[in-house]
């Protein structure tokens, strides 16, 4: 993606172009202290494309909902609407303006189809994404946004009422109630997924898949890929140290 159609202005939602080459987010990054308690992270378009095209690829492989993005979407939906408000001014009929157009088009399919990816989690493991939600630790990233929690929460309320208006107020007093936790299946953390080696790493533990066998450990090469379970790399996936494939 070619730089020079970006602004130089200031941008809300966390992000900020600091010149026509350079943008900056500020996001508080697992791993990295401040004395104000976040980093701001430097980067180019296209290091942020990039990291919306990690985060795609991973909450689409992955079976669970991941940690939600909302400053990586908030800064390519600015970026997008700073380059669209650039390419109006640009000349008709130059080249350039096709070219850009078309890789603009590419990033809102990246986009649309990582937040559609993520409303069909929240749909299907609703109870789940909830209660994950509601008994996450203090200082751990939130799994929702504020909109999707929102959504979440909608979408578990119009489910109740409606299995108690077409079912439930038909049945026995005793069979009037659902518990949701119980009736939605949860993410199947032991299927396999395949995956690529950011960052060597070393003594991860594999549990035997069954009872004849013992634990083991390996260790992930940089550039390799694995086929292996998901809930064995899920920290790692959470870490940035490997990618879905």
């Amino acid at each position: 993606m070619r730089d020079d159609v970006l602004p130089e202005r200031q941008i809300p939602g966390n992000c900020k172009a600091g010149g026509p080459e350079r943008m900056a987010e500020e996001l508080d990054l697992p791993g990295q202290d401040s004395e104000e308690g976040g980093e701001e992270v430097v980067l180019t378009p296209a290091e942020l494309i990039e990291r919306l095209e990690q985060a795609w690829l991973n909450e689409k492989f992955a079976p669970e909902l991941l940690e939600s993005k909302s400053e990586i979407v908030e800064c390519v939906m600015e970026q997008l609407d700073h380059m669209e408000e650039n390419l109006r001014r640009a000349k008709k009929g130059d080249l350039k303006v096709s070219i850009h157009r078309m890789e603009m088009e590419r990033i809102r399919y990246v986009l649309s189809s990582y937040l559609r990816c993520r409303l069909m989690k929240i749909e299907k493991f609703f109870p789940h994404v909830l209660e994950k939600e509601k008994t996450r630790p203090e200082g751990e990233p939130p799994s929702l946004s504020p909109e999707e929690f929102a959504f979440a929460r909608e979408y578990m309320a119009n489910t109740e009422t409606y299995l108690r208006n077409v079912a439930l107020k038909h049945m026995p007093p005793n069979l009037q109630k659902v518990a949701l936790l119980q009736a939605v299946p949860k993410p199947d953390l032991d299927s396999y997924v395949f995956l690529r080696v950011k960052e060597r790493q070393e003594n991860i533990l594999v549990e035997p898949e069954s009872d004849e066998q013992r634990d083991y450990v390996i260790d992930l090469e940089e550039g390799s890929q694995h086929l292996i379970r998901y809930k064995t790399i899920a920290p790692l996936v959470a870490s940035g140290a490997v990618q879905l494939i």
